[in-house]
């Protein structure tokens, strides 16, 4: 593989002159390609997070483990979301009690509703017997008005504790809600002291051991598809307005130098990485492949056109200004140039396949 930005496969040149005389240009097919280089990675590669802080008291993978979906991998040893929860319980077994039959508050307040209720009946009855007298004009009017207010009086007061028993068992209820609520969100909470592996996969990195101390939100290790391996390369700005998903590439890995593979992009990220200073793009393998270790290092050439039947000359041939020597012509000649790369060089106009060129003068 070449390394540079633009790269061209073409067959061998068949020169029809000898040593010092020149060479001919040969008509062939000629593939254009551009070149990346990248690494090998396993498809939709995700982290595992800490949920809480504290210390974590185990991780039980290593790189390389495949583990499974909901899998317990360690855990994370946070008492405060332990007390919590035993606090939500624990006044969540109160809020039970305050609406229950036998809650204090509710029970003097039954009571004085039957004290208020009783005194309600007798005052009304009393209420009633003095009308009777009245009727008979035994008593004043004054006395029966004095009754009734007395049992309206009454009244009042038996309804006013009837609507603060209300009342207050609407508060309990909503505080044993509310208790209810908080032990579940206390449960969660430390539910978050484990590990749990959201999805099945591979492990590609550790990056905790137990009696480490984490912080929400640090990655603990970072797991990949198992299934699917693929190739993210990077392209060189000025080549990447002509790569496209669908194209094919041919990929060589640093391991396997004697082995070319078959991919084709697949995806375009579209930002640009200023670390790498470069464009990522995700191939596909289009075969399968017998080294599959994350991070492998590879070299690939993209496939970007091809044509057929075209002029070609050795790229030593041409200097600087695209001029060549002609045999039997004193000045050089300025040729067209197409496809230019570090061996050869498509020439769209300036010679023919007649012509023989000369070498270039030191």
């Amino acid at each position: 593989m070449k390394h540079s930005h633009i790269i061209f496969i073409a067959l061998l040149f068949l020169f029809s002159c000898k040593g010092n005389e020149g060479v001919k240009p040969v008509i062939k097919d000629i593939d254009e390609l551009v070149f990346a280089s990248g690494e090998l990675q396993w498809e939709s590669a995700y982290n595992i997070i800490a949920q809480t802080d504290g210390i974590l008291q185990s991780l039980n993978i290593e790189e390389g483990n495949l583990i499974s979906k909901n899998q317990m991998l360690g855990k994370i040893d946070n008492p405060t979301n332990t007390n919590n929860t035993s606090t939500a319980l624990d006044q969540l077994q109160i809020a039970n009690t305050n609406i229950s039959s036998s809650a204090p508050a509710l029970q003097q307040l039954q009571a004085n509703i039957q004290f208020a209720e009783n005194k309600y009946q007798q005052d009304k009855l009393q209420a009633e017997r003095y009308q009777r007298l009245y009727q008979t004009q035994s008593i004043a009017k004054v006395e029966v008005e004095n009754m009734q207010l007395n049992a309206k009086n009454s009244l009042s007061q038996l309804n006013a504790l009837k609507q603060q028993y209300q009342s207050l068992l609407l508060q309990a209820k909503t505080q044993q809600i509310n208790s209810a609520n908080q032990v579940k969100n206390t449960q969660v909470q430390s539910y978050y002291n484990n590990i749990i592996a959201p999805q099945k996969g591979i492990v590609l990195k550790k990056n905790k051991v137990a009696g480490d101390y984490v912080k929400k939100g640090e990655v603990l290790a970072t797991v990949g598809n198992n299934t699917v391996m693929e190739a993210a390369l990077s392209i060189d700005e000025n080549s990447m307005g002509k790569i496209a998903v669908g194209q094919a590439v041919t990929i060589q890995l640093n391991a396997q130098k004697n082995k070319n593979c078959k991919a084709i992009i697949t995806e375009i990220y579209p930002t640009f990485n200023t670390q790498t200073q470069s464009f990522t793009c995700i191939a596909h393998f289009t075969e399968p492949i017998n080294f599959t270790i994350q991070g492998t290092q590879l070299e690939a050439n993209i496939l970007i056109g091809n044509k057929k039947n075209v002029l070609l000359i050795p790229r030593t041939a041409m200097g600087f200004g695209n001029k060549v020597n002609v045999k039997g012509k004193k000045l050089p000649v300025v040729i067209q140039a197409g496809i230019v790369s570090t061996e050869y060089v498509e020439v769209l106009s300036g010679i023919t396949k007649d012509d023989i060129l000369l070498p270039l003068k030191p």
